[in-house]
């Protein structure tokens, strides 16, 4: 997993580094990580301390096999105790404060 998260980090999409741009170095209040591993899977980006996955979606995600895997994945993720947000790579770009918000929501509810 070690070299597939090495290799997703360097060939990030520029949606991806928008966000990372914005995510990182607590800007948000909370430390995360880019290419996190859990269990088999890569998560985009993970603020473990809130147990966050954030998941950016491009095209690729869009036919049924993907949205069945992307399903299952949630739920192995969930299963311990993650919460998964997902967005398009769309609304990254063109709805960027509201995909921040939401993020900055999530983070900074009480039950967490």
């Amino acid at each position: 997993m070690k070299f597939r998260r090495r290799e997703l980090r360097k060939n990030y999409t520029k949606e991806e580094l928008a966000l990372w741009y914005r995510i990182k170095n607590k800007q948000l209040g909370f430390r995360f990580v880019r290419q996190y591993s859990i269990g088999n899977y890569v998560a985009d980006f993970c603020c473990p301390k809130k147990r966050l996955i954030v998941e950016l979606d491009g095209s690729q995600h869009n036919d049924q096999e993907s949205k069945e895997y992307d399903e299952d994945r949630t739920k192995y993720l969930e299963a311990f105790g993650m919460k998964v947000l997902r967005f398009w790579n769309g609304d990254v770009l063109r709805n960027f404060e509201t995909v921040i918000k939401v993020i900055w929501d999530e983070l900074h509810t009480d039950d967490k």
